[in-house]
Order: C-alpha cells, then sequence, then structure tokens
C-alpha cells in the first residue's frame, strides 16, 4: 500500500459531465490505498480462504461487453451489454473463458457487496469518493488527469482505454482489447497505478443523483423482476471501455452510479486502511 498524505484538494470539475460539478474544496485525512486494484490472484486467495460465492456466481449470470461487428447507436446500451449466463470474475469473459494468463490482471465481475467482502477480510476498507479522487490526482491540482493535461504526453499511452470509434472500433494503439495487468502503465504522483482506465472502481459512498448516473458505455443494469430499481454506489476511475471521443471518463473527477447489484466485466476495485485514532 502506499501513503496518502492528509491535505485539501479542488473535488470534481466544472468543464465535463454536469454530475461532476460543483468544484469544490475538499480535506482529507491521511490513508494508505492499495497500490493498484485488486487481482484475480489476490481475490482468488480470498476465496479459498472463506469459500465466499460472488453474486454473479449465485445469479450464474453477469454483464459482458460484446463489440458489434459494425457502427451501433452509442446511446443505446443494449447494442453491447449482455447478461451472459456462467459470466463471473472465474470466467471474466464468459463461459468458455479461464483465469488462464489473467491472474495479474483486476478481477472483474465483483458486486458491491463482493468488494466489501473482501475488504473486510483484509482488514481494510473501500474507499470513499473523495478519498479516491484525491489519491488518484497524486498531488496535481485541478489537471484533467492522473498525470496533467496532456491526453497523450509525448505521444505515449498512459492508461488502458479506448482508442477508436465506440463501440465497434478498438484500435488498441495503448496494447489491450480488454483489461490489462496491473501496473502496465507508469504509476502517478503517490506511487498508485491505474488511477485512470482498465476498470471502474467501487467507492463507498452513495449516489443520489440517480437522474445523472453517466453514460450508458459504462453503466449496465441486470434484468430484474419487478420495477424497484437498487441503489447505487458512485464508481470512479474509468475503464477500457472509455473512449476519448466518446464518454472521457478516465479523469480523476469523473463519477457514475452503479447498481450495487451489478457486476460486469469492467468493474473491480481496491481498498484503502485508515490510521486508528488515538486516545
Amino acid at each position: 500500500m502506499a501513503w496518502i498524505p492528509a491535505g485539501f484538494f479542488r473535488m470534481g470539475s466544472s468543464r465535463h459531465h454536469p454530475d461532476e460539478a460543483p468544484v469544490r474544496k475538499v480535506a482529507v485525512e491521511g490513508f494508505w490505498m492499495d497500490r493498484h486494484t485488486v487481482t484475480n490472484r489476490q481475490f482468488s486467495e480470498f476465496v479459498e480462504a472463506t469459500g465466499h460465492v460472488t453474486l454473479a456466481e449465485q445469479d450464474g449470470a453477469s454483464m459482458v461487453f460484446g463489440k458489434p461487428r459494425r457502427s451501433a447507436d452509442p446511446r443505446n446500451a443494449r447494442n453491447w451489454w449482455s447478461h451472459v449466463a456462467d459470466a463471473s470474475w472465474r470466467k471474466p469473459r464468459g463461459p468458455a473463458t479461464s483465469l488462464e494468463g489473467l491472474w495479474d490482471h483486476p478481477v472483474v465481475h465483483v458486486s458491491f457487496g463482493d468488494a466489501q467482502a473482501f475488504a473486510d477480510w483484509a482488514g481494510k476498507s473501500l474507499p470513499t469518493e473523495a478519498e479516491w479522487e484525491y489519491a488518484a490526482r497524486g498531488g496535481l491540482e485541478s489537471a484533467e488527469f492522473v498525470w496533467g493535461d496532456d491526453l497523450l504526453p509525448g505521444g505515449r499511452h498512459l492508461a488502458n482505454t479506448w482508442q477508436g470509434e465506440f463501440p465497434w472500433m478498438n484500435l488498441r494503439e495503448d496494447g489491450f482489447e480488454g483489461t490489462a495487468p496491473v501496473a502496465s502503465y507508469p504509476p502517478n504522483g503517490y506511487g498508485l497505478y491505474d488511477m485512470a482506465g482498465n476498470v471502474w472502481e467501487w467507492t463507498a459512498d452513495w449516489h443520489e443523483a440517480l437522474a445523472a448516473a453517466g453514460d450508458p458505455v459504462c453503466t449496465a443494469d441486470r434484468p430484474r423482476a419487478g420495477d424497484t430499481a437498487p441503489r447505487r454506489k458512485v464508481m470512479k476511475g474509468g475503464s477500457y471501455l472509455c473512449a476519448a471521443n466518446y464518454c472521457r471518463h478516465f479523469r480523476p473527477a469523473a463519477r457514475i452510479a452503479q447498481p450495487v447489484d451489478t457486476p460486469s466485466c469492467h468493474v473491480g476495485f481496491r481498498c484503502v486502511r485508515r490510521p486508528k485514532a488515538s486516545g
């Protein structure tokens, strides 16, 4: 874990999605944060130790992205999201897949409850939204990205995102079609990896403005009976599905609301540990 020193920062953005505004000054106490998202290897150790069964395994299905073969309406999430039987953290790309070659990739298909269970077992916590964004900025005040204001400094890709026309053309200029092994790109100013792209990350905070839940590229509701919508938690960081010419969610200020009961192929998490109060 990396130590994140206490401080103040300007949280949010007034230049992008309305859900990120207003910009406000926020204080954060010092804490430790995992240097990278929890990997399949780490999650398997948790499962072996506890016998935990994820929500996707209980349901027998999870949300999986499927790239259309030709140009598709980016406003209709049904063009790429499917509730796929037998998809889970063990079979992240669908029923015929496995974790072979993916042990050091971020675990995916984890619900909020699954992430919380891992954090409890590890003696840690899930970060608040403010903690996550403050840590992601790495000491850069108001920068657009975790590394600065230039998307491609020196022509280099510094995160696993989508290049090309979403949702059907991924040019893979960053070297990856789906998830990348953790720490495939340089760390930010606090020594944290993948605070932009790769997978969205759960935070502990409830998302109250449900009408501004985010772009359909990033959110996915699993089929359910009845009309009662589940509550949503804030997710941060963007994923390998975030495109520069579409949602640009691979920024520290970006945020979306994810139903707590909806794991998917681009959602993971990392943990924090806060110092114990003295006295």
